[in-house]
């Protein structure tokens, strides 16, 4: 009867040990983004995304984000690639007391024209790092189309308050009021004295909601280039459609600024890997 007890005691205290220590290695493998992430207060982190352009990629934005580096930023970057049907996938995560991360986001079909489309994956990226570090506010940066991505984000989203707040914007080579070759033409375009454009394509019609939703606590700098060549355009955007910008959001927000890149280095493509460019949006976006 003894050492049937004592065999029963022997399994029993076996199976314990068994469970522990299966206990203990589920418990390690949540090391990832999700368990490392309790420790943070998303309060304090401001990650800025960046959007790449038309056909591009978000390997077009890592001068800038390299750029952002080596001014000692962040030492934090992250990817996130987002599929053709809106889901996100990522690589890299937020470091503790980083407090300023950096988003490269790539859309995989970098073709996808419908803004209202790549709107939403903008939203799952934000919604994104909300769900996992619990963020309250970002930055944008946007190239080209991208800068359609976030307008159209914010026409969706701004009033949200459910959703992270945006506190900067960063706009480059624009194309909020058409394309050259394609519904523009060099020194068509016109704006009036309070910046509104004398004609309209439909994008833009759209977006003149605007006016009446964009975030009253978000700053604003559009950056655009000029190849000082008499087209006043970087040679793919005119500066008329670049600056129509600030018709649709500078009497709501905090701030509005324009700065024009001139020269050869100003070209359309050239615009986000430009040394010029780099120390205005760093000192724009994190340098107080």
């Amino acid at each position: 009867m003894k050492r049937q007890l004592r065999k029963r005691h022997f399994w029993l205290s076996l199976g314990l040990i068994v469970l522990l220590v299966l206990g203990g290695c589920a418990a390690r493998g949540k090391t990832g983004s999700q368990a490392s992430t309790t420790k943070l207060d998303g309060a304090k982190y401001v990650p800025t995304l960046f959007f790449h352009g038309y056909g591009s990629s978000a390997n077009a934005e890592m001068p800038m984000i390299r750029a952002a580096q080596k001014a000692g930023v962040t030492r934090t970057v992250l990817h996130a690639t987002v599929a053709k049907d809106g889901h996100v996938s990522w690589r890299g995560r937020f470091k503790a007391g980083d407090y300023h991360p950096i988003v490269a986001v790539q859309f995989t079909a970098n073709r996808d024209g419908d803004y209202r489309t790549t709107a939403d994956w903008a939203k799952n990226v934000i919604t994104g790092l909300q769900k996992t570090y619990h963020i309250t506010r970002f930055n944008l940066v946007g190239h080209s189309m991208g800068n359609m991505a976030m307008a159209f984000y914010l026409l969706k989203n701004a009033q949200n308050s459910h959703l992270p707040q945006l506190q900067r914007q960063v706009d480059i080579a624009g194309h909020f009021n058409g394309i050259l070759g394609m519904n523009d033409e060099p020194n068509r375009m016109k704006l009036t004295a309070a910046g509104k454009p004398t004609k309209m394509d439909r994008d833009y019609q759209q977006l003149l909601a605007l006016r009446q939703r964009y975030p009253r606590q978000a700053r604003v700098l559009n950056i655009y280039g000029d190849l000082n060549n008499g087209t006043h355009s970087d040679g793919r955007v005119s500066n008329a459609s670049s600056k129509s910008l600030r018709y649709l959001v500078a009497d709501r927000a905090k701030s509005y600024q324009e700065r024009r890149i001139v020269g050869a280095n100003a070209q359309h493509s050239k615009l986000h890997d430009n040394a010029q460019v780099n120390r205005l949006l760093i000192k724009f976006l994190w340098q107080k």
